[in-house]
């Protein structure tokens, strides 16, 4: 476990703010700490981040490699208009679940839904060259994520579409 300082001044927020949300995109981000620091005219929000560093993955005792889940803070690593779509398609996925009654990384996990929104998935094709999403989870569920994706709206009904 690694640490990096981000200093994000009030007068120079857009470069700061482009290279904290670079390092957050390239990282695999255990926890994020912010605080605000009232200097006046030089106040600037101080930002320690948590990061696993060369990897996701470390060996356990056994030698097998196990995943380590950080709890990423999608709000701060996706643009404010990105972050409203995964919200959406969160809405839509929790939405689902309950009508199926699994839980809802059975559906999509987080991951796989910002990927949706970052590399603005709008066909099955692309939907099926996301990591971890098979022809199963795209015959069932693609029509009401892509419809979604490509209506940028709002989820009213997760039970309409195609039978499950």
């Amino acid at each position: 476990m690694t640490l990096k300082f981000f200093l994000i001044p009030i007068a120079n927020l857009v470069q700061a703010e482009a290279e904290l949300n670079a390092f957050l995109r390239s990282h695999r981000v255990l926890k994020t700490d912010r605080n605000w620091v009232d200097e006046g005219a030089s106040s600037f929000w101080a930002i320690c981040v948590d990061y696993l560093d060369g990897g996701s993955a470390q060996e356990t005792v056994t030698g097998k490699r196990e995943a380590i889940r950080g709890k990423i803070d999608y709000r701060l690593t996706l643009p404010p208009d990105e972050f409203e779509q995964f919200a959406r398609l969160r809405e839509l996925r929790k939405e689902i679940a309950a009508a199926e009654a699994v839980p809802v990384y059975t559906i999509f996990t987080n991951e796989q839904l910002a990927t949706m929104v970052r590399e603005h998935v709008i066909t099955k094709g692309d939907l099926e060259k996301i990591a971890g999403v098979g022809d199963a989870r795209v015959l069932k569920y693609a029509d009401r994520f892509l419809a979604v994706q490509n209506s940028k709206g709002n989820v009213t009904d997760a039970s309409s579409g195609p039978p499950v």
